[in-house]
């Protein structure tokens, strides 16, 4: 549904923190899904660690969170889409299995919570159909600073 030049022109990250390749399904401001393809190329893998490379929880959350910003960036006014999105809170976030060069993650978030400027989700990342990581995500749109 979105391909990567879409996708860069709604989130501000680039190379390496852009960490969301495809958005390939989208239920206007109800329902995401994207896909990380993870490479051995990835700047982390040289110290995340060396001779049993694994993708850092962190940077499966933040891929997480640019999902979650793809479908709330789509669900939202033009004086909300000039804004940044900020991380609120990360809650129960669950790591079940690591994450290898190779893999692909197939990035699931689901609105919980859309209230004066409030986004809510439940986040669900899968390697091959496998739960790797889920957390509960909240973030807000703020003006940029200068």
């Amino acid at each position: 549904m979105l391909d990567i030049n879409e996708i860069m022109k709604i989130l501000p990250h680039r190379y390496p923190f852009l960490l969301v390749d495809r958005i390939v399904e989208i239920e206007e401001g109800k329902r995401c899904v994207g896909i990380k393809n993870v490479t051995i190329n990835e700047p982390f893998f040289q110290g995340h660690f060396p001779g049993h490379p694994v993708m850092p929880g962190v940077l499966i959350i933040e891929a997480m969170a640019q999902v979650a910003g793809i479908m709330a960036y789509l669900a939202s006014d033009d004086e909300t889409r000039n804004k940044v999105s900020y991380f609120m809170a990360i809650d129960s976030a669950k790591f079940r299995r690591p994450v290898f060069p190779g893999d692909q993650l197939r990035i699931e978030v689901e609105t919980t919570l859309n209230r004066r400027g409030i986004w809510g989700v439940s986040a669900k990342a899968y390697v091959d159909g496998k739960l790797v990581t889920e957390a509960e995500l909240k973030a807000t749109f703020a003006d940029k600073e200068k």
